[in-house]
């Protein structure tokens, strides 16, 4: 199923609201930031094959992003890095990089399209959640397309070729769970996640975070 203008008609209403679609990539990362992108379009035709970024390949992907910038009426993103992650929770890094997301607008939006379940961002902006709002916002769908190839580009750069970063992105491969477990976490590691529960040579690195930080985190490992 494409993705549609459905949601961003109702919310825009006979007013003609501002309406922004917002999706995040990097939240079940083992390494580096969690990367937010807000998208504002003028309801006009999209680029041919738009959809939700885990439906495209990388390819695809990165050839989608010149002509998403030359149709979107805003672009913006917001990041929170691996250290943040660890001081804060997820939940608080991930408001704060969609607030910066949001704040960096052309236009303030007057409603946010959220892809998910959870209202990460909070006032003053009032949120519409949808799930899998990647597949059903057209505004979201370009969210994600545009954050994923963002962040999977800065991953690339980070090196830790033993690590697999640039084909990875930081989420927990084969590859990447056998360089951890043998050669340790790199600087580019959150290191408040359980995953280090199940490292012994490495679990005396681990952060712990007051609980009322932010939530936990399952371990992943295998």
């Amino acid at each position: 199923m494409a993705p549609t203008y459905e949601i961003e008609t109702l919310l825009a209403g006979a007013r003609g609201k501002i309406v922004a679609g917002i999706d995040e990539v990097g939240r079940g990362a083992w390494a580096g930031p969690v990367l937010v992108c807000a998208v504002v379009t003028d309801l006009s035709e999209p680029p041919g094959g738009l959809t939700d970024s885990k439906q495209l390949s990388a390819a695809r992907r990165t050839a989608l992003v010149p002509e998403l910038e030359r149709w979107a009426k805003g672009i913006a993103y917001g990041e929170a890095s691996h250290e943040e992650i660890d001081a804060l929770g997820m939940t608080e890094a991930l408001r704060r990089a969609a607030r910066q997301a949001l704040d960096a607008l052309p236009r303030r939006p007057d409603v946010v399209i959220l892809d998910g379940s959870h209202d990460y961002i909070g006032s003053p902006w009032p949120v519409r959640l949808e799930v899998k709002g990647d597949q059903a916002s057209i505004s979201v769908a370009a969210a994600s397309v545009l954050a994923k190839v963002r962040r999977d580009a800065h991953m690339a750069t980070l090196g830790c070729d033993e690590y697999g970063f640039a084909e990875n992105a930081g989420y927990p491969s084969p590859v990447h769970q056998a360089a951890l477990a043998e050669l340790g976490p790199t600087p580019h590691h959150r290191l408040s996640w359980s995953y280090l529960d199940d490292l012994p040579r490495w679990r005396h690195l681990k952060k712990h975070r007051d609980a009322a930080a932010g939530e936990g985190q399952i371990s992943l490992f295998g």
